[in-house]
C-alpha cells in the first residue's frame, strides 16, 4: 500500500515517489505521497508530478473503493509517467493549508456543540456540520463565540494511534453517526486537541495549534428535519 506521508506530517507540501501501477482508468498509484485523497469530508488534494523535463497536473486525489489504493487523478489528455519512474510530487499548498484549518474547526465545533454528528463538508471558503440535535436549541453568535474563545488558548493539536480493538471498546470516541472510522488495518488514528477539548478517531488533516486557525464564524443554522440542524462556518 502507498505510504501516507500526510499522516506523518501535515504540512509536507513535497516529495519524491516513485510509479507503482498505473490503473484502468488513467489514476496513478505511488509508493509513497502527500496527497490527501477523498475522505472524512475533506477533498482530495491536487496539484503536480514532475518527471524529467515533463510535468502533469493531478486534478483530485481519491481512494479505490475495492483495494484502498490511493489514486492521483490526472487531467485529461496528459502524457502520463510509466511504471517504475520517480516522479516529484507537490500539493497545491494554499488549499491544502485552508483545509487544514477548516478541518481542526470542525472538531472544536463538535467540542461546543455535543450532538451526534450526520454529515459534514470541508471546503476552502466555508464548511459545515450537521448534527442530531433533538430539543436542543443552537445560537449561531453563541456558537461564534465559544468558538473563537477555544481558538485564543492556543491549544495544541496532537495525534496517536489506538487499536480497532481499542475503539470497539470506547464507543463513545465516534462523533459521526453516518460515517465509522476507517478500521481494519489494526490500529486508528486519534486526533486530540488540549487536555479536555476534543478527542476522535480522525485520519484527515490538521494544523499543528489551533490559533493557526484564524477567526471563525457561524454563518447561518439551516433546519434540515425535525432533528437535524446545520452549522455552516467560514473564515471570519
Amino acid at each position: 500500500m502507498t505510504i501516507a506521508l500526510f499522516q506523518q506530517d501535515a504540512y509536507q507540501n513535497t516529495c519524491d515517489a516513485e510509479v507503482r501501477a498505473i490503473n484502468d482508468r488513467g489514476g496513478i498509484i505511488l509508493n509513497q505521497t502527500i496527497f490527501y485523497p477523498t475522505g472524512g469530508g475533506q477533498p482530495g488534494d491536487s496539484g503536480t508530478l514532475t518527471f524529467g523535463n515533463s510535468q502533469i497536473k493531478i486534478a483530485t486525489t481519491v481512494k479505490d473503493r475495492e483495494s484502498g489504493e490511493i489514486v492521483h487523478v490526472p487531467e485529461a489528455g496528459q502524457s502520463l509517467p510509466e511504471v517504475g519512474q520517480m516522479v516529484k510530487a507537490e500539493i497545491d499548498w494554499d488549499t491544502r493549508y485552508l483545509h487544514m484549518r477548516m478541518h481542526t474547526a470542525l472538531h472544536l465545533l463538535c467540542s461546543v456543540v455535543p450532538c451526534g454528528v450526520t454529515g459534514g463538508q470541508i471546503g476552502k471558503e466555508k464548511s459545515r456540520l450537521d448534527f442530531d440535535v433533538g430539543e436542543k436549541p443552537l445560537d449561531k453568535d453563541q456558537i461564534t463565540e465559544d468558538l473563537n474563545r477555544i481558538i485564543a488558548e492556543k491549544q495544541k493539536v496532537e495525534f496517536r494511534w489506538i487499536t480497532d480493538e481499542e475503539l470497539e471498546n470506547q464507543p463513545e470516541l465516534v462523533r459521526t453517526m453516518s460515517v465509522q472510522p476507517p478500521k481494519g488495518a489494526g490500529k486508528v488514528r486519534l486526533v486530540k486537541i488540549g487536555e479536555n477539548i476534543d478527542l476522535q478517531p480522525c485520519g484527515g488533516t490538521h494544523v499543528n495549534n489551533i490559533e493557526e486557525i484564524g477567526v471563525i464564524k457561524v454563518s447561518k443554522i439551516e433546519n434540515k428535519g425535525k432533528r437535524n440542524r446545520r452549522v455552516n462556518i467560514v473564515f471570519g
